[in-house]
């Protein structure tokens, strides 16, 4: 763009400055052969003494001769913070990069609202946007959401965070006037059953939901049902987040008539009931995810109903056993990922992991943690799930060396290992110097029995292994927060992290909405939402790594 050009004239040199921004030219939209055959002429026609930079090369804007598209897909090649400056060089840079951004995130205090018709007059074109706010200040209204909405009538996302001054008006408005919307996600919003129902009745292309302590649904029994209204045919993907009265959003899961994610994650309440009415229908369901639920083997064997299950997580779920996990195995032959987060509770072991080593041909991908499997049950997943390529073994008290040894024998298609908290020592995890010919990184973290020295001998031999040792450290690691929100499942992780750091919940500030047939031994299971996870990194994203996300 701009330049700085030296000629020489005479017996001294000349220095010419440019200018570092482009001066805007009042014919923006010319096209490049507008320019180039009179550039061409009068390189031709320079005399030797002459610069050989033309004096008009300096002193004019060369991404003038870019169509306003090509400029256009410069721009979403670069970060938000460059657009930013890119914005500020020329009016029609301005022009451009604001009729070009379909993504915006906007911090949706109060004070935006005499501001939002200048916002999305520049941003005419936006389809994606996220309005958050943060705890201390006064967030959006009702009166700022429909405006927005106005503006923004081709919206196919939105997110808000902490859009505590939003009530059913302002998500009625919305959804009357963005009835495109596609995916949608709400977290610390103060809007109840009403503003939800209104959003599904309206948006018909709805196909991802992920709602996260939405606190105008925490009135007991007394909430309004959820249904899924000209939402039914189209929603795919549902993520429900720490839900005190999450129970409300039954009819709207059991009513989605091409289901195929469900993802419940410590909401109060038992949720037997709902899997039984699901399994009870044709459904399309492909992938579970439970996390510090109250569900129970009656719900694992309606879960088993669902023949194209390929993808699910169990974790912390203390009331699931063997019973259950077999009753998966049995019925469900697609499953490709299996995560298995057991609390040391022991319910979970040989009995349903042999089980699904018999039935799960297709397992790609399988995370134990807090289980104590045998080497009976870890030879036959690794002799019978021959497509196995991402293991994760944590937290174990029964996995040695001869475990490991087995694996490193026997699964041939292994890319990717975790060891964790297991017993192991170097002899074990040397065999992996000359076992798993696919294996392309392996990590072993908090076994105290291992060295530093096994990772030298590994990479000895093995040049292309990556190698990832904490030499027998066993101090504790602060604990990541959980995954992101749904529908979204956010893309390109291989394991994704499950153990989190939660608000500490204690039993008795829940009341208790189980059957009256639950035992009351499981209940103190259930307020458990504080204290860390042992394994806090396991499930962390593999670095440098290529396989499936989740």
């Amino acid at each position: 763009m701009g330049q700085y050009s030296s000629t020489h004239c005479g017996g001294g040199p000349k220095h010419r400055h440019r200018s570092l921004h482009p001066t805007p030219l009042p014919n923006h939209h010319r096209s490049a052969s507008d320019h180039s055959q009179s550039d061409f002429f009068s390189l031709m026609n320079s005399d030797e003494d002459e610069s050989p930079i033309p004096f008009v090369f300096g002193n004019r804007d060369h991404t003038d001769d870019l169509p306003d598209e090509c400029l256009a897909l410069i721009f979403q090649c670069l970060s938000s913070g460059d657009r930013k400056k890119c914005s500020l060089v020329s009016r029609r840079w301005l022009l451009v990069e604001g009729q070009s951004r379909h993504r915006l995130a906007l911090n949706a205090k109060v004070e935006i609202l005499p501001h939002v018709p200048t916002i999305f007059t520049r941003f005419d074109s936006v389809t994606k946007l996220a309005l958050r706010c943060d705890r201390k200040s006064v967030s959006i209204n009702d009166e700022a959401l429909t405006l927005i909405s106005l503006r923004c009538s081709k919206l196919i996302r939105l997110k808000l965070r902490g859009c505590r001054d939003v009530t059913e008006v302002g998500m009625s408005a919305f959804a009357r006037n963005c009835k495109s919307l596609k995916k949608f996600s709400c977290g610390s919003c103060m809007f109840g059953a009403k503003g939800m129902n209104a959003l599904l009745d309206n948006c018909s292309s709805l196909e991802e939901l992920s709602v996260k302590r939405l606190r105008g649904i925490n009135d007991g029994f007394a909430a309004d049902p959820i249904g899924p209204g000209a939402a039914a045919s189209s929603l795919k993907s549902i993520c429900l987040k720490e839900l005190y009265n999450g129970q409300c959003f039954a009819p709207l899961i059991t009513g989605s008539k091409n289901l195929k994610t469900l993802k419940l994650l410590r909401c109060l309440g038992d949720w037997d009931r709902l899997f039984e009415t699901i399994g009870s229908r044709e459904n399309h369901v492909s992938e579970i995810h439970l996390e510090r639920l109250q569900v129970g083997d009656t719900g694992l064997t309606a879960i088993s109903n669902c023949p194209k299950l390929e993808i699910l997580h169990l974790v912390k779920t203390p009331e699931c056993t063997d019973a259950g996990v077999v009753a998966v195995a049995n019925k469900c032959k697609l499953l490709r990922k299996l995560h298995i987060d057991g609390w040391r509770t022991n319910r979970i072991g040989d009995e349903g992991l042999v089980a699904i080593a018999e039935n799960s041909s297709n397992l790609k991908e399988l995370v134990l943690i807090g289980l104590n499997p045998t080497s009976t049950s870890l030879l036959a997943i690794a002799s019978n799930c021959k497509k196995l390529e991402r293991l994760a073994l944590c937290g174990s008290d029964t996995i040695g060396d001869p475990e490991v040894s087995c694996i490193a024998t026997k699964c041939i298609a292994l890319k990717k290992l975790c060891i964790k908290g297991c017993e192991v020592t170097d002899q074990g995890i040397e065999s992996f110097a000359w076992g798993c010919p696919n294996l392309v990184k392996i990590k072993v973290k908090k076994c105290k029995h291992v060295t530093g020295d096994v990772a030298d001998r590994l990479r000895a031999r093995r040049q292309s292994l990556a190698v990832n040792l904490d030499g027998g450290e066993i101090d504790i690691e602060p604990v990541d927060s959980n995954a992101s929100d749904g529908g979204a499942i956010e893309e390109a992780a291989e394991f994704q992290h499950t153990a989190a750091t939660l608000p500490i919940i204690g039993a008795s500030d829940i009341p208790s909405t189980s059957n009256v047939g639950r035992s009351s031994a499981s209940k103190p299971w259930f307020g458990f939402f504080g204290g860390r996870g042992l394994v806090s990194c396991t499930l962390r994203r593999w670095s440098n790594g290529n396989g499936e996300s989740l």
